[in-house]
């Protein structure tokens, strides 16, 4: 039997699952991820149950932008001390702070004291420190393993998080319609506790030929990245494509209570089948060891545009529920292969300020997107917000296809 397991795990994959350290993180990251896969669903909909009806649009986009953007606050206000602390220490910093300030969303709940601003605002100090741990995250990763088995490792860890959008929002579906999402976010709080004491408890880099930041290259992660103009070309689309997602964080709960009248557990069905198609797509995607990267990431941009396009019109749910799952496989080998790239192009000693930057600059696009998505959704309505990202979108990737085209004929 172990033979046939072996057999059936693509070669790729095989070197990097044989590292016991690397196992644990993997084990950690997958109950952190079912923790956010869940509050994927239960940050919006808490802010719906608070939030006067009118205004839920503006209230909706704001808690999910507070969920995430702040992280680039973090990096501006603390990158001169963080700059130079180990990948581990990051990594448990970011862990702790989700923790407690996550974990006082369900106490203020309780206690009958959580109104929509503190709501938001305990939400944007979780994520103070994000960008960071996420740096800290990928950096650790390059300092286990060796350069060939690093695709096949931040494979394995993107599809992680895009498995927990199966099962997370399943969960939460159900216990935002019979208990309350308030306590979800508590959960989530507690699988980032795990994660901390799963990461104090293991024996890990403290520094090594990437983690540490030498005084040389101090100048900042970002002009860092402004000297390499391939990763610089390529955050830029990044950073556009995110920020024309943030529209959909919000539109398409609101489509699911507004258009349809339907319950939470429909919302957590269409992120259940997204993460099952990202899922089944990133790892076909990382067991190919030579993708193109340009002709491959610019598909992905086109085809998640095109996955949007029927939300736009009425459609049958059963529809729209369809081509959001295949939005998910396409979507899915996006992440693994920037961070590869990021990972085999950077300086080693430099690579945490990169990474920092990287995670900083994109943490501002869907954030944004996702609060210019309230207003839209308000203006628009839910079914024109989502149609009209998905356009905007395909729009973006023929405009970057035109723009590689004359780039490589002017070579």
């Amino acid at each position: 039997m172990p033979s046939v397991l072996h057999h059936a795990v693509p070669s790729a994959y095989r070197p990097v699952l044989a590292n016991r350290v690397f196992r644990r993180l993997l084990l950690g990251f997958a109950v952190s991820y079912l923790g956010d896969g869940m509050s994927f669903v239960a940050v919006a909909w808490l802010a719906i149950e608070l939030a006067p009806q009118a205004s839920a649009g503006l209230w909706v986009g704001g808690a999910v932008a507070a969920y995430t953007m702040p992280g680039v606050v973090g990096v501006l206000v603390f990158g001169r001390r963080l700059r130079r602390v180990s990948a581990r220490r990051l990594l448990l910093a970011d862990n702790l702070v989700r923790t407690l300030f996550l974990g006082a969303v369900p106490l203020a709940w309780l206690s009958g004291t959580l109104t929509l601003p503190l709501y938001v605002v305990l939400l944007a100090v979780s994520s103070l420190l994000h960008a960071w741990g996420s740096a800290g995250k990928y950096t650790l990763l390059a300092e286990l393993l060796p350069e060939e088995q690093r695709l096949a490792a931040n494979t394995l860890v993107s599809s992680l998080n895009f498995a927990a959008t199966i099962a997370g929002p399943a969960i939460a579906g159900v216990l935002v319609t019979y208990v309350s999402s308030a306590l979800v976010l508590g959960l989530d709080a507690l699988t980032y506790a795990f994660l901390a004491l799963l990461v104090a408890r293991t024996r890990l880099p403290e520094a090594g030929h990437v983690s540490p930041v030498d005084q040389a290259g101090a100048r900042g992660g970002l002009g860092l990245l402004r000297s390499h103009p391939e990763l610089l070309g390529l955050l830029a689309l990044t950073w556009s494509f995110n920020l024309l997602y943030g529209p959909v964080e919000v539109a398409l709960p609101l489509h699911v209570t507004e258009d349809l009248h339907a319950p939470g557990t429909l919302l957590g069905l269409y992120w259940m089948l997204f993460g099952i198609g990202a899922v089944l797509g990133g790892l076909a995607a990382g067991a190919l060891r030579h993708l193109p990267l340009w002709p491959v990431t610019l598909a992905i941009v086109v085809g998640w545009g095109l996955s949007l396009l029927p939300f736009g019109f009425d459609v049958p749910t059963a529809l729209t529920l369809a081509s959001f799952t295949l939005g998910g496989a396409i979507y899915g080998p996006f992440v693994a292969l920037s961070v590869t790239l990021m990972q085999v192009k950077s300086p080693p000693q430099h690579l945490a300020a990169m990474l920092a930057a990287r995670s900083a600059a994109l943490l501002t696009a869907s954030p944004l997107g996702t609060a210019l998505g309230g207003p839209l959704t308000t203006a628009l309505g839910p079914r024109a917000t989502l149609g009209g990202s998905g356009l905007a979108t395909v729009a973006l990737g023929a405009v970057a296809c035109v723009l590689l085209l004359a780039r490589r004929r002017t070579q």
